[in-house]
């Protein structure tokens, strides 16, 4: 943002900036147009239109922009039992280039990460891109193997198994992806997409295809979705749908890679509410990989900040956004788009 900025101060130029986030609106614009359904339905000064929405979907959008919170929530009642995962001086390094000729790059992306979670909690791992916490997600998950350190989950080291040995765990770690159009296959229906994993680990297919039912109920969509193909869906739908073939194998720890990264804040806020919701009706544990620090702060119970593949804080987000102790944690905050903790800033100047 500073960039474009600087870029419009020195051309003179004129900048049409599309975006659903009002943080951004709030830093960036001067004047706003707010679009519905192909139509504007309000625009005028940015100072205006954030201060003074005139038209409902323009309140309900800003309503729905994520703030930061002093406040912590409230824990469930499994909170205080014995961790459901351990993780212990994690590591993984990524290597590129040739090694024969000297030119070999290493990057560790996850260097010694250590953290334990309780059941029915929720970890929000936040960073910069690069920061290693999608890295350290597929690690909790196999979808990459470590190279030093211990994940134990119920008791068990889980880096040292095979896939073979693993494998009767998988149903018990589910991940929630980022991209709701590239994460289901386009070719199968949402019946398939639910049912295929339990019936290969031997639900029968007739109790697999009631169960799909049932959750596609239970996460907002009507039964008629299970015949029908992810195209007929839209983004915050088919996240629901991912969200329910999470759900499907009943698991004990979930984790959500950016998962509402790729959404407009109302539908943002829906998919929070609702990951909240399952949460404390199945008690299950959660891991919360974020770039927004506004979103960690609406759900998750603790928050790890990560820098160059190490966590350099981690505490409730009270502390996090009101008082962090890390000079990194402090520029992460300060750099939250059209907003720092209790105030929000100016309306872009004119250049």
């Amino acid at each position: 943002l500073e960039l474009i900025r600087d870029i419009q101060r020195r051309k003179g130029m004129s900048v049409m900036f599309i975006t659903h986030d009002f943080g951004v609106v709030a830093e960036i614009a001067d004047s706003v147009v707010v679009m519905e359904k192909g139509h504007i339905v309000e625009q005028g000064s940015a100072q205006q239109v954030l201060k003074s929405p005139g038209h409902p979907y323009t309140r309900r959008l800003i309503a729905a922009v994520p703030h930061l919170t002093g406040e912590d929530r409230v824990p469930l009642e499994t909170a205080d039992k014995a961790p459901i995962l351990k993780v212990e001086g994690l590591v993984k390094t990524y290597r590129s280039g040739s090694s024969l000729f000297g030119s070999q790059r290493v990057v560790p992306a996850v260097n010694e990460v250590s953290f334990d979670l309780a059941p029915g909690r929720t970890l929000g791992v936040v960073g910069e891109s690069g920061s290693g916490k999608s890295s350290l997600g597929r690690l909790l998950i196999k979808l990459l193997d470590s190279d030093g350190g211990g994940i134990l989950f119920e008791g068990r080291d889980i880096a040292k198994l095979s896939e073979a040995e693993f494998r009767p765990l998988r149903p018990r770690v589910q991940m929630i992806f980022q991209d709701p159009f590239a994460s289901l296959n386009p070719r199968s229906t949402i019946g398939h997409i639910l049912t295929v994993g339990p019936v290969a680990h031997g639900t029968p297919y007739a109790q697999a295809r009631e169960e799909a039912k049932a959750l596609l109920a239970h996460v907002g969509l009507d039964a008629g979705a299970f015949d029908r193909f992810p195209h007929e869906f839209s983004g915050g739908q088919r996240q629901r749908i991912g969200i329910a073939r999470a759900l499907m194998f009943k698991p004990k720890l979930l984790i959500a890679d950016e998962a509402v990264s790729a959404l407009d804040v109302s539908i943002q806020a829906q998919i929070l509410q609702l990951l909240d919701q399952i949460q404390r009706e199945t008690g299950v544990s959660m891991i919360f990989i974020t770039h927004d620090l506004r979103v960690a702060s609406q759900i998750c119970d603790e928050i790890a900040v990560m820098q160059k593949g190490r966590i350099v804080e981690r505490g409730p987000p009270s502390q996090i956004f009101l008082d962090p102790q890390s000079a990194y944690t402090r520029e992460l905050v300060a750099a939250i788009p059209g907003e720092q903790p209790g105030t929000t800033r100016p309306v872009a100047a004119n250049g």
